[in-house]
């Protein structure tokens, strides 16, 4: 896999990138930026809720094939459900939402893939709670492959998932589905080189 130094300055500038449903406040502070996430905000798509949420915060800038995708931000959530990490977007019907998550009370890391209907899995990461976890999305013609790490530790591999070939779009993602009052701190974006292989 392709280390993090190649990147080619797409990170904490925050510019030349647009979002979807606008955060209620976003903050920078020195290099990070700091993100508001309103109540109530998600991305899911009828699965098992039954309903379709489309509201969640995300800062969306082009996603060309060959490269990969890497937010860092720290884990400090408490509530059911706070959420940040990485969205992919193809369109509404269309996306993958990959972070760490909140749920019933352990930090979680996993994705979500959406063709019409969401998918969820999840694998627990108690220890990452209140860290600074990356997440990172290499993109390979149809394939989407997410991995993501606190610290030094290894990459896991979170992911490996279908998109469709032509125009994706990725960003950062917050959202707060049961709550008011959570904040991201963000502290890196960036396009790097795309994982060389799926297996090391």
């Amino acid at each position: 896999m392709t280390d993090r130094a190649t990147a080619d300055g797409w990170r904490t500038g925050w510019r030349h990138r647009d979002w979807l449903n606008p955060p209620l406040q976003v903050v920078r502070d020195q290099d990070d930026l700091l993100v508001t996430a309103a109540e109530g905000s998600d991305f899911w798509r009828t699965t098992s809720y039954g309903f379709i949420h489309d509201t969640g915060h995300t800062l969306l800038g082009d996603f060309p094939d060959g490269t990969a995708a890497e937010v860092r931000f720290v884990a400090d959530f408490s509530a059911q459900f706070d959420q940040a990490g990485l969205l992919i977007r193809a369109e509404e019907e269309q996306w993958i939402k990959a972070g760490v998550e909140l749920s019933d009370g352990v930090l979680q890391l996993g994705a979500v893939v959406t063709r019409g209907v969401s998918d969820w899995s999840v694998a627990p990461v108690p220890e990452w709670s209140g860290q600074e976890v990356v997440v990172r999305a290499s993109r390979d013609g149809d394939a989407v492959t997410v991995r993501a790490r606190s610290g030094d530790e290894p990459w896991r591999l979170v992911r490996v998932a279908p998109l469709p070939p032509g125009l994706l779009r990725v960003g950062l993602m917050c959202c707060a589905p049961t709550r008011a009052g959570l904040v991201v701190r963000f502290t890196d974006l960036r396009l790097v080189e795309a994982d060389d292989s799926l297996h090391p």
